[in-house]
């Protein structure tokens, strides 16, 4: 059983990993968010979602994951970016910050 714990060790430090790389990642599109308010452009930006959506298919692809599952995720993170982006725009673009 010691394989398993070491397993089970290393999912925990990757979904450390995980959650912290999605907080960098939040914080940038936060920036994004803010710089889009402050240009009275859209919180969506479809062609942008688009391009990220084949760009990481082919990256699941080549990682052998599951291209469907890499499309899925990314659209949950999106809509989320997205609904940020939101009350950024509504709350006149919020302070400054950077990524």
């Amino acid at each position: 059983m010691n394989v398993l714990s070491d397993y089970r060790a290393s999912i925990d430090n990757i979904d450390a990993a995980l959650i912290h790389l999605l907080a960098e990642r939040f914080r940038c599109t936060k920036a994004v968010g803010m710089l889009k308010a402050e240009h009275g452009l859209p919180p969506a930006d479809p062609a942008r979602e688009q391009q990220q959506i084949a760009r990481l298919r082919q990256l699941a692809k080549d990682a052998h994951l599951d291209p469907d599952f890499a499309e899925k995720f990314l659209n949950f993170v999106v809509r989320e970016v997205i609904r940020h982006h939101e009350q950024i725009a509504a709350s006149n673009g919020g302070s400054k910050t950077g990524c």
